[in-house]
C-alpha cells in the first residue's frame, strides 16, 4: 500500500467532509467554517491513497513554541495501518524542537497518542466551551 503523505496537498469540500463524516466529526455540518478553519492552518498534512484522501491533520501554532493540533484523523477502513504514524511523522518534521506539543485525545485516540510519545499533561483537566455532539 503506498499512501502518499504531504504538507502542500490541495484539498476539496466533497472529499474533506466525506472523510469528517466517514469518523462521525460533527465538524462535517460546518463545511464552509471547516474549509476555512483547515485552509488558515499553520501546517495542513494530508494522506492520500491511489488519489483518494484518507487522512487529514491540521497544526495551529505560534510558529517557534507552541503548536496545538485540533483536528487528526484516518477514515476508518485505513486505520491501524501506519496512516497516522506518517503524518505526525510530516508534522514532527516541522514542530519536533518546539516547546510544547499540543492535542486532546479521547477514546482509542489516547492509546494512539501515547505510542507517538505524547502524554497526560502534568496534572491538568481538560476543558472546552463545545458546540459539537461527537464527543
Amino acid at each position: 500500500m503506498q499512501v502518499d503523505i504531504s504538507l502542500t496537498d490541495v484539498i476539496t469540500t466533497d472529499e474533506v467532509i466525506a472523510l469528517y463524516q466517514a469518523n462521525a466529526w460533527s465538524a462535517a455540518d460546518k463545511p464552509e467554517s471547516l474549509m476555512a478553519a483547515l485552509r488558515n492552518s499553520h501546517s495542513l498534512v494530508t494522506a492520500r491513497i491511489s488519489g483518494r484522501l484518507v487522512g487529514l491533520g491540521n497544526a495551529i501554532s505560534d510558529g517557534h513554541l507552541v503548536v496545538y493540533y485540533p483536528h487528526f484523523l484516518v477514515h476508518p477502513s485505513e486505520q491501524g495501518k501506519g496512516v497516522g504514524r506518517l503524518m505526525m511523522a510530516a508534522l514532527q518534521n516541522v514542530y519536533a524542537n518546539f516547546h510544547q506539543q499540543m492535542l486532546t485525545a479521547d477514546g482509542d485516540a489516547v492509546r494512539f497518542y501515547e505510542s507517538l510519545g505524547f502524554e497526560r499533561a502534568g496534572k491538568t483537566e481538560p476543558m472546552w466551551v463545545y458546540a459539537g455532539n461527537d464527543h
